[in-house]
């Protein structure tokens, strides 16, 4: 995927400005900043879910030229809360992401997709339940499967760790890691820093709707750039054993 001159306007108000990105096969991009950075309208106008001006290509080919099937093929997204109104059972659920592919010779993978999806999610205990009567970090990890049994070639995963566990917010990203590995191209939004610099090989430093700094984490994940976006002061710390920046808020 690569965007460029990308911008958002939500209710008259300009949200994301003349933003350039690019994610490949194997990568994992993170999108960090502060509240209203245009974390979240960026990955909107990557997804095909918002109006955007600028240019957006996925496989190649403008998103505006896809219809929404196709486009469902090629990239699946993890909104930030999942809402719905039935009690679909959460094996119906991560079930869903099973329908682009519906009457194609891929549908044959559905189970596979399916059971593969909730094992590394650790949701299949649950299949049988309603997805309300989950809590809300196993509403998160149930979403995340409907998504990952898509099985496209790109992710767009909007906070998927804001509801959980450290547990389950390492399970989450290091799933998202064994995708990139795999071959799939992941941009995810995330609040911690500290987490997207374990597991980003690149992030996008948002503030005001722009693009502040791109790069490895190790290299724009500074106190001097953080401590100005978030206008709080920062330290930026290497961890004891593998050297991964820390980042962690000055405090008296």
């Amino acid at each position: 995927m690569k965007a460029t001159g990308v911008s958002v306007s939500l209710g008259g108000s300009s949200v994301v400005s003349s933003v350039d990105l690019h994610v490949s096969p194997g990568e994992v991009v993170a999108l960090v900043g502060p509240n209203g950075a245009g974390k979240s309208s960026l990955l909107g106008a990557l997804a095909g879910d918002l109006s955007f001006t600028g240019d957006i290509s996925v496989s190649g080919a403008p998103l505006r030229s896809y219809k929404p099937v196709a486009l469902a093929r090629l990239r699946a997204v993890l909104p930030q809360k999942a809402a719905l109104s039935f009690p679909f059972t959460v094996g119906e659920v991560v079930r869903m992401g099973r329908a682009p592919w519906s009457g194609r010779p891929e549908s044959s993978d559905d189970e596979d997709a399916v059971v593969e999806a909730m094992e590394v999610t650790e949701t299949t205990g649950f299949a049988a339940r309603p997805f309300p009567a989950l809590s809300g970090g196993e509403q998160a990890r149930v979403a995340l499967a409907r998504v990952l049994a898509q099985r496209t070639p790109l992710l767009l995963l909007d906070e998927p760790t804001a509801a959980l566990d450290l547990r389950h917010q390492e399970l989450v990203l290091s799933v998202a890691r064994a995708r990139a590995a795999a071959g799939t191209a992941v941009i995810v939004v995330l609040h911690d820093l500290s987490l997207a610099a374990a597991y980003a090989d690149r992030a996008y430093v948002l503030a005001s709707g722009r693009v502040r700094s791109e790069g490895p984490p190790s290299q724009v994940f500074t106190s001097e750039l953080l401590s100005d976006v978030y206008q709080h002061d920062v330290e930026v710390l290497p961890h004891p054993r593998t050297g991964t920046p820390l980042v962690v808020p000055r405090r008296p």
